[in-house]
């Protein structure tokens, strides 16, 4: 189920691992096989992640309902000689079996790559926030693995169905859908360079065609997107010009009054993902670049910062 240690160095490589972290997980790994519980929890939790894979609506399992958060749960069961580090081991194990869905499909190899070396940024999210090796939410990692996403170019896009606010604020649009219609949720991944409209352009293209050769019978009718990037209050302090001003120009951010009670400050999250460590003091954030000071000037103020629901027709 595992490689040989002396195989983990370049399949950990192989999944966009950095360098300074794979001896750590080469002498964790010799702890893991060690402990028969924990390799007996090992293969629990890839039979769990590889269970049903490529199946995104849960009515429609066989094995009983993916719930990420339950895997998450499981996961955390790992021992604690690995340091948070058992997640990365199920992934590892998991990737032959993600490998062949993908080349099941006919999905390109270097598409799967990119893909799962998600892996690798999840760690290097974890180290740029504590300095140290670790693993960063592995529910969100789950999905990578479970053919569910994929990074196409400058963004990834997550197969998915209407629920919530967006399907009602489609509908409102003039759209003919209802609650449970397959769309694709966009997510921008970090350490990827300028979130530019050409880069956005091109995934977005590369995206169209993606879906249409591999999920035929899943026609997406929206790209849909659930992030601080649409909070419209980013205009009043950013160029018209600026990459994100022109991301969120791309959608119709849903209505608050359609969001309804899902609209609740965020501050913590535009803190995490502009200076890397949502624990920062507000006073003390950085204004090096325009979006550094627009997210800490406004806080500063006494403003609030909000995660916002954005789609347009695909």
């Amino acid at each position: 189920m595992l490689p040989d240690v002396d195989d983990l160095p370049e399949v950990l490589l192989d999944l966009g691992v950095s360098h300074e972290d794979i001896n750590e997980l080469v002498a964790g790994q010799r702890t893991l096989t060690a402990d028969a519980g924990a390799m007996r929890l090992l293969e629990e939790c890839v039979e769990e992640l590889g269970r049903d894979i490529g199946v995104i609506d849960p009515a429609d399992m066989t094995g009983g309902e993916w719930s990420p958060d339950g895997f998450a749960d499981r996961v955390a069961e790992g021992p604690e000689a690995l340091g948070g580090l058992f997640a990365v081991y199920v992934f590892v194990a998991t990737a032959p079996r993600t490998r062949a869905y993908h080349q099941e499909l006919g999905i390109p190899a270097d598409v799967s790559r990119r893909t799962l070396a998600d892996l690798g940024r999840n760690m290097a999210v974890h180290r740029r926030r504590h300095g140290r090796t670790g693993f960063h939410v592995p529910w969100w990692i789950s999905r990578h693995f479970r053919g569910e996403l994929y990074q196409l170019g400058r963004l990834q896009f997550e197969r998915a169905r209407l629920g919530g606010p967006g399907s009602r604020a489609l509908p409102a649009a003039g759209l003919d859908v209802a609650p449970g219609t397959p769309c694709l949720s966009l997510h921008i991944p970090d350490f990827h360079g300028p979130l530019s409209p050409a880069a956005c352009d091109r995934s977005i293209t590369l995206a169209r065609e993606f879906f249409a050769r591999y999920y035929p019978q899943e026609p997406p009718v929206a790209g849909v997107c659930h992030s601080w990037l649409l909070d419209p209050q980013l205009k009043r302090y950013l160029s018209a010009e600026s990459n994100i001003v022109r991301f969120q120009d791309r959608f119709h951010v849903v209505p608050e009054d359609v969001e309804q009670e899902d609209v609740e400050p965020a501050d913590r999250t535009p803190v995490q993902f502009v200076f890397g460590d949502p624990e920062l003091a507000i006073a003390e954030l950085p204004r090096r670049t325009a979006v550094e000071r627009a997210v800490g000037d406004h806080l500063r103020a006494g403003g609030h910062w909000y995660v916002r629901r954005g789609w347009f027709p695909w």
